[in-house]
């Protein structure tokens, strides 16, 4: 079997498109029709449904990828690294969340660096992040939710702790017991998230008062130091997680409003193509950040 008919199979799988694909390989995306064609003739098997918006694979082609990817991975992995395996320099594209990528795992993986490892690093959320890593753009993402499949391959990295934080301005405003009611609080003090949904609000809400919270926010801004900032400026309420804003709170600039007996929690998990760890730059990475979690 051809590896390159093989190698652009797997491009295929993991982008979701002939077009994604194209782009990845730098091929023209009938070119990239035509090798399909041409490595389903030889397995005698369809290996993609077509649709209007990209492919979905066959039983057969969902088999033949994850026996296949791995293998061809490594190949590629040998073929960058040339045979002199201690004077070259592995890349590692890792994506995650901005803020515990920078504060938490790129500071983590710096070590490496001085052991012949480069890092590049992309941010977006869970999902946009999850798609590429299945497409071959990044090789270990760290996300807040465990992906589906068999494609790609998680594992529990660690909780984070959500706090809900206030200026000290704000919460000298609010008088005894008036936290016992979620909507109470949201009705007296602005919002600050990073998100119109608010998603961590809703899930401090959901967590601790076990309802919704009743108010749209008053900033929001996509990225939680712009929040942390903006909350201890005295613009509202927060959830934050608590690494984040220990500091801020162990100074003064914000006051936890509420130490709920169970406090909300929130996963990350580090995600891999299925296979890839068999990679030293990815397993070497993977290995150190879990290493680095036990004290997070």
């Amino acid at each position: 079997m051809d590896l390159a008919l093989l190698r652009t199979f797997v491009t295929v799988h993991r982008a979701g498109s002939f077009t994604r694909a194209a782009a990845l390989l730098g091929l023209s995306q009938p070119a990239v029709t035509g090798q399909i064609r041409a490595l389903e003739r030889q397995l005698g098997r369809p290996l993609f449904l077509r649709q209007a918006r990209g492919v979905t694979p066959t039983a057969i082609g969902d088999e033949l990828a994850h026996r296949a990817a791995p293998h061809l991975d490594a190949l590629v992995e040998i073929a960058e690294a040339g045979l002199d395996e201690e004077s070259a320099i592995r890349t590692l594209h890792l994506a995650g969340p901005p803020e515990f990528t920078s504060l938490r795992a790129l500071p983590a993986l710096t070590p490496l660096i001085s052991r012949g490892l480069a890092l590049r690093a992309s941010f977006g959320n869970t999902e946009e992040t999850l798609e590429g890593l299945a497409a071959g753009h990044h090789d270990l993402a760290i996300t807040t939710a465990r992906p589906r499949g068999g494609l790609l391959t998680s594992t529990p990295l660690c909780d984070e702790e959500h706090v809900l934080v206030a200026s000290p301005r704000w919460a000298a405003r609010l008088g005894p017991g008036v936290l016992h009611g979620g909507h109470v609080v949201l009705e007296q003090l602005p919002v600050v998230e990073v998100h119109e949904s608010l998603p961590l609000v809703s899930r401090y809400w959901s967590a601790v008062f076990d309802s919704p919270p009743a108010a749209a926010g008053a900033v929001i801004a996509p990225d939680l130091r712009a929040v942390l900032e903006t909350a201890a400026s005295g613009a509202g309420l927060a959830v934050l997680p608590r690494y984040l804003c220990m500091e801020a709170l162990e100074r003064g600039r914000l006051v936890a409003l509420l130490d709920p007996p169970v406090p909300p929690l929130r996963t990350y998990f580090l995600v891999v193509r299925t296979g890839t760890l068999a990679l030293p730059p990815v397993a070497r990475a993977h290995e150190w950040l879990l290493r680095a979690a036990v004290d997070w």
